[in-house]
Formats: C-alpha cells, sequence, structure tokens
C-alpha cells in the first residue's frame, strides 16, 4: 500500500510583514552621521572607538521587557545606554548626556518611502480577507511610522520589538504578534527581507516564511539555501503567487 499522504497544513489566514527594507526605504535627506556628531564636539578618538553607527542599537534577539513598560522608561533607556557607550569611549562626563540626546534625535530623524509595489500588494491580501500585520524591530512610534507612510489603512496589527520587550529573532515578539492577531504559528506567513528575523526566526517558532531577495537590495552576499517551509521572491508584487 502506498505511504499515507502527510497531512495538509493549515490555510494561511494572516501574513506577517518585516517593516525597513521590507515595506519602506531610506531616502534622502539622510540623517547627519554619528561621526559628524562627534566632530562637531572635537571628539575624534571617541568618534574612532563609536565605530558603525548602526550597530549602538539594541541587540537583535535582546530582549528588553523591563525597559519596555512605558514610553518614557524605554526612551530613558535608549538614552542611558548611548550615554554610557560614549563614556565607554571616551567622551567626557558633562558631554556624554546632551551627545547621547542628539545622536538619539538623528537616528529617529529617518525619512522613509514605500517601495511602490507596497500598496498593491498589501490591498490584495486584504482583499483575500487575510490579516495584514507588521512586525519590526523598530523605536516606540511604529503606528505613527506606519501612518507617515500612508499605510495605517492598509494593516491591522502592529507590532514593534521596543514595546514588546524583545528584538527579532527572540520568540517573545513572534508570540506577541501571533496574539495580537488571533493567529496560531501554522495559520501564519511571516515575510521580510532580512535572514534571521524574519526567516530563521519566525521557522523556528512555527510559522512558514518568504524571504524578500529584492534586486536592489541593501543587503550583500549570496542567499542562504531555503529550508522547508520557506520560500523566496523578488519583490512583493510576487507575494499573492504563494496564496
Amino acid at each position: 500500500m502506498p505511504a499515507p499522504s502527510p497531512p495538509a497544513r493549515p490555510a494561511v489566514r494572516g501574513v506577517i510583514l518585516d517593516f525597513y527594507g521590507t515595506l519602506v526605504r531610506l531616502v534622502e535627506p539622510l540623517p547627519p552621521s554619528h561621526r559628524s556628531l562627534f566632530l562637531r564636539r572635537g571628539l575624534a578618538e571617541a568618534a574612532d572607538a563609536w565605530g558603525d553607527q548602526w550597530s549602538v542599537g539594541p541587540r537583535d534577539g535582546e530582549e528588553h521587557t523591563a525597559h519596555s513598560v512605558s514610553e518614557r522608561a524605554y526612551h530613558a533607556w535608549e538614552l542611558d545606554r548611548l550615554r554610557r557607550r560614549a563614556l565607554s569611549c571616551g567622551v567626557p562626563e558633562p558631554v556624554a548626556g546632551p551627545l547621547a540626546a542628539e545622536i538619539d534625535r538623528a537616528m529617529k530623524d529617518l525619512r522613509l518611502a514605500l517601495f511602490d509595489e507596497v500598496p498593491a500588494a498589501l490591498a490584495g491580501l486584504r482583499a483575500r480577507g487575510l490579516t495584514v500585520a507588521v512586525c519590526s524591530n523598530w523605536y516606540w512610534d511604529l503606528d505613527r511610522a506606519l501612518e507617515d507612510v500612508g499605510l495605517a489603512g492598509l494593516v491591522d496589527v502592529a507590532v514593534t520589538s521596543a514595546r514588546a520587550g524583545a528584538r527579532k529573532p527572540h520568540p517573545l515578539i513572534y508570540r506577541t504578534v501571533l496574539a495580537r492577531c488571533g493567529l496560531q504559528p501554522e495559520q501564519a506567513l511571516f515575510v521580510g527581507d532580512m535572514w534571521t528575523a524574519d526567516v530563521a526566526g519566525p521557522l523556528a517558532c512555527g510559522m512558514r516564511a518568504v524571504h524578500l531577495w529584492r534586486p536592489d537590495r541593501a543587503v550583500a552576499g549570496a542567499a542562504p539555501p531555503l529550508p522547508d517551509g520557506a520560500a523566496r521572491i523578488p519583490s512583493l508584487a510576487a507575494l499573492s503567487g504563494l496564496l
């Protein structure tokens, strides 16, 4: 007798998307570099020690629930982290606080624009009756960022790491967005451009995943091989074909 077929997976009821690099991109005018803020104060050696401005926030996978109890508490933690890092780089104590505040403002003063296919892709998901969610390693104000780029009416649920208390690929943020959507992991499809945060992490939590690998992507290198439960697309316009 032929072997029995494996049970069919439940139908997808919701699509969860990453934000930056998946739905939006950075456009000019760009915020000032961290190095320029150091040099303005004559802190060249500290600027060298500071390093890559994209690596000074919380680490991917970091859990910070104790600081995510309120917007005020979270912002205080953000500023304190930057201040302590500045001190460790040799910034004098009286300068560290004001410098941290200026760096914090620069990190959040972002001009964002939608990728061209995003509105139609999200509208198509909603037309199918699917829950549409955004799950991002982002600051406290993800709702406002979605509104600023015109997505507020196309997104049912928005979960940011700042409020969830952990950054992708920590399981807590995936559990949070699933609970907010009213979905079981096997009912959700996660879509994003970052391999660990948007593919490996969701797969480990029982979701299906789609790796967005744009031809003009900012991420260098070759695309990792696809494991079971994952697919790869060059644009969100191709997402409907997977559903």
